[in-house]
């Protein structure tokens, strides 16, 4: 192992990071301090500035995740900071950069360290705080819409959940990409927010009938339905996809695994797609980095703005995450550790 260069920067070797020592809630957590991370030859380090919450999260943290990490472990995947040592075969970073990196756990920490494939540099526009909710969902929504579902301009995207973490990023996306973006959602301040995101139509469903006004807008159905939500509205979106149409399986927020009827699927020769972006960008490095590239250069041009609309002190975790148990949070939820 080598480490070409260390920072002079905080030389302490203890970092302080959020520690899950039992699966279990959030409430459980506490902050500790931990052996300063190491790189070795192909890694990068970071002084961790802020890190993004994503629901997933909250699933690991309870050992309920499809991979489960055995306690006790550094929680957390995508944040963002300093470069503060690099290994000796990292070319692409060097100290001092600014950097996003999507580990696989470790993000709430002081300290982080990464793979060189999970690590990009920060785009220019970007704050600390922006940045660290980039990678996830932007990565997965981008990665959802271009390589699983192959959404194309003057197609009509449904996205369920669209004012949360992800869903917020898949309607900016679409929109990018020239698709019509249907916004779904369970309160009109939510449907606002989607709007301002570029939404072109809303629907809410807590008092709407979700697959008669999605085929009322579209005169058939939708070709794409983005789906992070799952539970009681995922039937109801099914039946509302067009000839051909995909649907994505992105995540189960309301905490309900829908179960599809397979004549649906047959009825419309629809799609039903899975989206796992972690483990899918972890199998294609070179693909992950030219998305995550095309995603910097829509934030270069304006045509993609990241939010951050709740930001808190790592010591106020709990309240950060309960935004997002509760499904309250507009958008990013980011911790600050600057």
């Amino acid at each position: 192992m080598g480490v070409r260069v260390l920072s002079t920067r905080n030389l302490s070797k203890n970092m302080r990071a959020l520690t899950c020592k039992a699966w279990g809630p959030v409430t459980d957590l506490v902050i500790e301090e931990w052996d300063d991370p190491v790189p070795d030859d192909e890694e990068v380090l970071i002084d961790v500035k802020a890190a993004g919450i994503n629901f997933p999260d909250i699933l690991i943290i309870a050992g309920k995740y499809q991979d489960k990490i055995p306690p006790p472990f550094i929680p957390g995947n995508e944040a963002s900071g300093i470069v503060s040592a690099v290994g000796s075969k990292v070319t692409r970073f060097a100290v001092g950069d600014k950097a996003i990196v999507a580990p696989r756990g470790g993000a709430f920490a002081e300290k982080c360290k990464v793979h060189r494939n999970a690590a990009l540099p920060v785009p220019d526009k970007l704050s600390f705080e922006q940045a660290a909710g980039f990678a996830v969902t932007y990565g997965t929504s981008y990665h959802a819409l271009k390589q699983s579902a192959a959404l194309q301009a003057g197609e009509t995207l449904l996205v369920l959940g669209a004012a949360g973490g992800v869903g917020i990023t898949a309607v900016q996306i679409a929109k990018a990409m020239g698709a019509r973006v249907i916004a779904a959602a369970s309160s009109d301040e939510k449907l606002e927010f989607a709007r301002a995101a570029g939404a072109d139509e809303l629907i809410n469903y807590s008092t709407q009938p979700l697959k008669e006004r999605v085929k009322e807008l579209t005169g058939g159905g939708a070709d794409v339905v983005y789906d992070p939500v799952g539970g009681e509205h995922a039937q109801q979106a099914l039946r509302a996809l067009a000839w051909h149409g995909r649907y994505l399986v992105v995540g189960f927020a309301s905490g309900d695994i829908p179960s599809f009827p397979a004549n649906i699927a047959l009825l419309k020769e629809a799609k039903i797609v899975g989206v796992w972006w972690g483990t899918w960008a972890a199998k294609n490095p070179a693909l992950q980095i030219q998305n995550m590239s095309e995603i910097s250069a829509l934030v270069a041009t304006g045509k993609l703005q990241p939010t951050v609309t709740e930001l808190f002190p790592i010591e106020d975790f709990e309240k950060a995450f309960q935004l997002i148990i509760e499904r309250r949070a507009l958008g990013k939820v980011v911790l600050s550790l600057g």
